[in-house]
């Protein structure tokens, strides 16, 4: 099962010494269950501002957010989040970080343990389910964060630059992780990243967000097959739809 996500009029103001920052918004944007969305746009401009708000973690300024019809006004539970970086507990090993998410929210832990083995093999980490995150590669433990992420099967997964800090190399192999683990799922996804090319790669739609204060200039369909294999990506539909948002970040000279 996923998640439909409704934005109305949602604007964020900052208070600070020197008088209101308008951070974001107004924006209004509908997201539709099942479909993996990505939010691009320069720093500072609101893209995970927008995200901690859908979250419940950030509180509104203006209008409301509402996900599977039921207004955010708290943290959400049934979500699954991930961060640049993997907040992994250092004192736990792999597979016990990703259980932690079974533990605090109470649940039998051996209706899942069977879920969080299939998961880590899935994505390569079956023979380092015992070792701890100091013994794993970056890209292992953000792998591993993918998994305690997804444990609980979430409807909606939010995901704020989390490929963000990985090498180039690790960065490719981790998309293809991403959006296979998607495509077994099909959970409405939100992506926030600097990356068009990681954008196009990945999302049903790229919805591109102004300089602050954020607001959606223009939202692109993304109509490539999946997997979204090297043949894929050198299509010229492809080439075609990051130039086309190259282009708009160009005329704002942010790139």
């Amino acid at each position: 099962m996923s998640v439909p996500v409704e934005i109305r009029t949602v604007r964020k103001i900052y208070p600070s010494s020197g008088g209101p920052v308008h951070a974001f918004g107004p924006v209004d944007l509908a997201i539709d269950s099942g479909r993996f969305v990505s939010l691009v746009g320069p720093s500072g401009c609101g893209k995970s501002t927008l995200l901690m708000m859908i979250a419940g973690l950030l509180d509104i300024t203006d209008g409301e957010i509402a996900v599977a019809g039921r207004r955010v006004v708290k943290p959400l539970t049934d979500v699954g989040i991930m961060f640049q970086g993997n907040v992994l507990v250092d004192w736990r090993d792999v597979l016990g970080n990703v259980m932690l998410q079974i533990e605090m929210r109470r649940l039998r832990k051996q209706d899942y343990l069977p879920q969080a083995l299939d998961l880590l093999a899935s994505v390569g980490l079956k023979d380092f389910a015992n070792r701890y995150p100091f013994e794993l590669s970056g890209g292992m433990q953000q792998r591993a964060a993918f998994c305690r992420a997804l444990i609980h099967d979430p409807p909606l997964i939010l995901m704020d630059e989390p490929l963000g800090a990985l090498d180039a190399m690790t960065r490719e192999q981790l998309r293809t992780d991403l959006e296979r683990l998607w495509m077994e799922r099909r959970k409405t996804a939100v992506l926030v990243t600097h990356s068009i090319d990681e954008a196009v790669q990945l999302s049903d739609e790229v919805i591109v967000i102004s300089p602050r204060p954020g607001v959606i200039v223009r939202r692109f369909e993304v109509d490539l097959p999946r997997p979204r294999t090297m043949e894929v990506r050198q299509s010229a539909t492809y080439h075609r739809l990051v130039d086309e948002i190259k282009k708009i970040f160009f005329g704002y000279g942010v790139l």
